[in-house]
């Protein structure tokens, strides 16, 4: 490792000590010192690559920042093949798009989403707003309902995001990163909104093949009452779902050592919550439910499982019933969830590639970084979170999803690499000539092409060889060329060839528009 190297890492980790001190509250003096410390290995660093240098020094470290990646022209076409599926799935079911600032008034956010709230980006004070970079698409969302006045609307959003998470590339975890949420905001029959919700997530993961799923659900006043009924004191609730919230990726034992030794909770308790959180069924479980007497008398328990019994039958009419699971290690820790609550996972999930790098790396140091993606949607019921930004605090309820299109993506990526290229523009028709002297026939025919609507294009040499032309239209699954020569246009026909037959035809100029739409239709 160089010396720039060695103290870029100092700086990286230098940085994690900063923002850990923050997200804790710590002595601002502490504070200063570390950051002092950072400024120091900055400055080091600067002085190696030549003080100050003007801007494009060539020794310079170039890297994405740190959480990030950069997408080339294969990876951003399937992105887009991907949001293209997603958005047709939303707009089916009537849902209409907004969008909203990429940074809030970091009072919006603040006080939203439980511990998840030291992840938050903070910005520097601009013009006297303190800002921070928004976490999710819902608050923004219950924010532009509140403060609009919206009490009804379905509406998508797909937009990038921001978290101060530890990243980990391979599992499609990133700091910058894409959304695709869809809500139901106003006041409904019980589960109705829900059901759609869950539906909704069952076509979209249908619909991109990525294969076998299951939507867990679950609710959080059945988790409210269940925690009354172990003993947990109700100023605890929310940190010990947030506990219970790592079942998916965090063995038992680990959370009972958690809720106990760091949460403060009584081992007995503990081991109550346990014996909830290992069952999971259908019907049969909310009939189980229904009958225990530890949850009889708890209202909260009592109307979760009424909702989850309606879910259940909503979901049936359906065609999910195959497709979902009731199971009560479901938490999801954010705060401001009130009543249902899902999260789709794959029943076989495949290894994520990690980012395609400069660098290179043992096959087996890449299998040992692929690993799976986890969850790839989720959401819930969340009926008080408008409430906060309207002036006369009128309640909207609101049910949500959001598609986790990066881990989807991941899987997808790992997919296409093993399969053949990805066309990464358009393009229909190319327009090629056989012989020199006819770029400015080229251009001509171009621009009808252009004019009439075709996604065309041509070389940018005025004399290119006609074997690189129709080698080019193979290689980028071009599926036309129009070929000119002098003696086909002075007969006014050009050769239309369809490139994966290698067949040619003569069609006379004047018709070629109508004939090119024909055969771009079948």
């Amino acid at each position: 490792m160089t010396d720039k190297e060695s103290i870029q890492a100092e700086i990286t980790a230098q940085g994690d000590v900063v923002r850990k001190l923050k997200a804790a509250k710590e002595d601002k003096s502490k504070i200063d010192e570390e950051v002092a410390k950072l400024l120091a290995l900055k400055a080091k660093l600067q002085g190696l690559d030549g003080g100050g240098a003007e801007p494009g020094n060539k020794n310079i470290t170039l890297k994405t920042p740190k959480g990030t990646r950069d997408y080339g022209p294969e990876s951003m076409a399937l992105r887009q093949r991907i949001f293209d599926k997603v958005i047709a799935v939303f707009k089916k079911h009537g849902a209409e798009t907004i969008d909203t600032p990429v940074f809030e008034l970091k009072e919006v956010l603040t006080g939203k989403y439980g511990e998840d709230s030291k992840l938050i980006y903070d910005l520097k004070d601009q013009g006297g707003e303190i800002l921070a970079l928004r976490y999710d698409l819902t608050v923004p969302f219950a924010r532009f309902v509140g403060m609009g006045n919206v009490f009804n609307i379905r509406r998508y959003h797909i937009a990038k995001v921001y978290r101060r998470d530890n990243p980990a590339m391979t599992k499609g975890r990133y700091r910058e990163f894409y959304q695709c949420d869809f809500d139901i905001a106003g006041t409904y029959d019980p589960m109705l909104p829900d059901a759609e919700c869950v539906k909704v997530v069952a076509e979209i993961l249908a619909e991109l093949d990525i294969g076998e799923f299951v939507v867990k659900l679950n609710h959080r006043k059945l988790l409210d009452g269940m925690f009354e009924a172990c003993g947990v004191p109700a100023d605890k609730f929310r940190t010990i779902c947030s506990s219970v919230d790592k079942l998916d990726k965090t063995p038992w034992d680990e959370v009972r050592k958690e809720m106990i030794d760091e949460k403060g909770l009584d081992g007995a308790i503990a081991d109550k919550i346990g014996e909830f959180v290992r069952l999971s069924g259908g019907v049969d479980l909310v009939d189980k439910l229904a009958a225990d007497e530890n949850l009889k008398n708890i209202k909260s328990a009592v109307e979760g499982i009424e909702d989850m019994r309606l879910l259940l039958q909503y979901c049936a009419v359906f065609g999910l019933q195959d497709q979902i699971i009731f199971d009560l290690s479901l938490a999801r820790g954010l705060d401001y969830y009130t009543g249902v609550i899902y999260e789709a996972v794959l029943k076989s999930e495949p290894a994520a590639p990690a980012p395609k790098t400069n660098g290179t790396k043992s096959k087996a140091k890449q299998q040992e970084e692929e690993v799976s993606v986890g969850s790839v949607a989720g959401g819930g019921r969340y009926d008080n979170l408008v409430g906060m930004f309207n002036p006369k605090r009128k309640q909207v309820p609101c049910v949500g999803v959001s598609i986790g299109v990066e881990r989807i993506f991941s899987i997808l990526e790992a997919k296409a690499q093993q399969q053949e290229k990805i066309r990464t523009t358009e393009i229909q028709v190319y327009v090629a000539s056989a012989h020199k002297g006819l770029h400015l026939k080229r251009m001509e025919l171009l621009g009808k092409l252009w004019d009439a609507g075709f996604k065309a294009e041509h070389s940018y040499k005025q004399n290119p060889k006609l074997l690189a032309q129709l080698q080019y239209c193979e290689e980028n699954q071009i599926p036309y060329a129009i070929v000119l020569g002098d003696g086909e246009l002075a007969r006014g026909v050009v050769k239309l060839r369809e490139i994966t037959s290698r067949k040619e035809e003569e069609i006379a100029v004047d018709g070629l528009a109508e004939e090119l739409r024909k055969r771009l239709t079948v």
